[in-house]
């Protein structure tokens, strides 16, 4: 690089390389030409006491984000008191049914068969779905500044990511366990035995945890400096990606490929399985089948629910209402709310141990004293 500049009446020049720092070439133009300089004026005005750029001309300082905004749902002033009124019923429902399934599996020795241990933990599942964000969305309705720390913002990263990839395994484990029970009805027990219930519990928890770790190991050390918004209730990984302030066009591929790797294999083996398992039952006229397509029914219908909205959604090319939002809103609200019902009301076992827990605890006397408890309380 080559600079003249006027020093002292005398016409002076200075040759640099292209690897010379700024900050190198402003110190010898300082020592030179600020006292009689009429090439550069504007650097001697600027110059610093520390011998710096301003910020226009030196690196940018960036500072670190340490808080997004949550958009919520709406900004709506007048929606936000009906909207929680509405999502807390959702979520006290989603407890209620949810934990009501796992009491139930438990108290009731009928009940300790491999299908109905992967029911109680697929209840499970839906309650830690439906509680890493959705506790927060309800308080924000009733804020004004709908804020969450960064750090806050990785933990609903990494618990989405973990649950709902767990979610996907352990339907897969579901399907796994229908298929030995109508495919090898003789042999079921034999196969299902409780060192396999143990380990198609942990490989779907194994298998969420390997993806969120690596989700979030594409996050974690992007630079984030500006904006801040969030536009959801929760802090989801596509849409915080967008606020770094760097190209993410590779990011955001490898976080749709690690996803979609995982959603889409799964999602093949749940439709090999169930293929198989219907051709089975068809050729299997029995009276003993009549269970199996009951219990299939449920299953299949659970599995659709889950993806069947993802993919209708992004093939789906209308730009309405938010995409991000209406997934958001089904899998963490809709989706745990809806698989009980599901597996109870189609299923006369589950029931008839809810009938048996409800005499056992909520006997008529006892309701009566508690409410009366309740209200002279």
């Amino acid at each position: 690089m080559h600079i003249t500049y006027l020093s002292k009446g005398k016409t002076r020049s200075l040759h640099f390389s292209k690897f010379s720092g700024v900050n190198r070439i402003t110190e010898h133009i300082k020592q030179h030409s600020c006292q009689d300089s009429v090439l550069f004026p504007h650097f001697c005005s600027e110059i610093t006491e520390d011998n710096s750029l301003p910020m226009s001309m030196n690196e940018t300082n960036y500072s670190r984000v340490t808080e997004f905004v949550l958009l919520g749902l709406s900004s709506s002033k007048e929606l936000q008191p009906f909207l929680f009124l509405i999502f807390s019923l959702l979520y006290l429902a989603i407890l209620l049914g949810n934990f009501l399934i796992i009491l139930t599996v438990t108290s009731d020795s009928r009940l300790h068969t491999p299908m109905y241990f992967l029911l109680a933990n697929l209840s499970f599942i839906d309650i830690c779905v439906a509680s890493f964000a959705t506790p927060k969305m309800l308080a924000d309705f009733l804020v004004e500044q709908k804020t969450i720390s960064f750090e806050a913002c990785l933990a609903q990263i990494f618990c989405v990511h973990l649950f709902a990839g767990g979610e996907m395994v352990l339907l897969v484990s579901m399907a796994y366990d229908r298929y030995v029970a109508i495919c090898k009805p003789l042999h079921y027990m034999t196969i299902m035995n409780r060192h396999v219930c143990i380990t198609l519990v942990i490989i779907p928890w194994f298998v969420g945890f390997i993806h969120t770790i690596s989700q979030l190991a594409f996050t974690v050390n992007l630079p984030f400096c500006g904006p801040n918004q969030v536009d959801s209730f929760f802090c989801d990984l596509p849409l915080v990606t967008k606020l770094a302030c760097t190209d993410t066009y590779v990011v955001s591929l490898l976080i749709v490929a690690d996803s979609g790797v995982l959603t889409m294999s799964t999602f093949i083996f749940l439709v090999v399985s169930y293929t198989v398992i219907l051709i089975t039952v068809r050729n299997r006229s029995s009276a003993s089948m009549a269970k199996a397509r009951s219990t299939l029914t449920a299953h299949i219908t659970v599995v659709i629910l889950f993806f069947g909205p993802c993919i209708f959604i992004y093939a789906w090319p209308f730009n309405g209402y938010s995409v991000d939002k209406v997934l958001a809103v089904f899998y963490t609200i809709f989706t745990p709310i809806l698989n009980p019902l599901i597996y109870t009301l189609r299923n006369k076992e589950v029931k008839a141990a809810m009938s048996k827990l409800r005499g056992r605890y909520l006997k008529p006397g006892q309701v009566s004293a508690l409410i009366r408890n309740v209200l002279f309380l």
